[in-house]
């Protein structure tokens, strides 16, 4: 193969923080993605003691949650629990691991469902669409040619 010839990046190509800010401000720019009302409110886990500081945390932890689905087909929301999840600190006493909050999590899913960015998969868990899988590659596309 010719070293000079054009292949596609896709989102493993570049690093996850840079995707996931670059999507990031690509959702809050969006008219069809939209920030819940009680965004400003909810803890992100039970094992928090206060909500996100960021005013656009929702649009990160959206644009994780997007990577994650395209790395990983077939990804549930109790996966996600379980990824987001982090150490209960109980005083004195042995640290537990608590899981993350599910609302937030399934709030996120179901707006890029709707976004027609991800879908349902029949054994359950959710999977990108193409037009999902086309936009994260354009935007990882960006990305990576920002970098160089």
């Amino acid at each position: 193969m010719a070293e000079d010839e054009p292949r596609g990046i896709c989102v493993r190509d570049v690093a996850a923080r840079d995707f996931i800010a670059a999507y990031a401000e690509h959702l809050k720019n969006s008219d069809k993605f939209e920030l819940p009302v009680w965004a400003d409110l909810v803890k992100t886990a039970c094992h928090k003691e206060l909500a996100p500081y960021g005013d656009d945390w929702y649009y990160i932890r959206a644009a994780s949650i997007a990577r994650k689905v395209y790395l990983r087909p077939g990804l549930g929301v109790g996966q996600l629990r379980k990824w987001y999840g982090g150490t209960d600190k109980r005083g004195v006493r042995t640290e537990h691991f608590r899981k993350a909050n599910a609302g937030v999590i399934r709030s996120v899913l179901i707006q890029l469902q709707e976004m027609k960015v991800v879908e349902q998969c029949e054994s359950g868990g959710r999977r990108m669409t193409r037009v999902g899988q086309q936009d994260l590659d354009r935007i990882a596309g960006s990305v990576f040619h920002d970098e160089e």
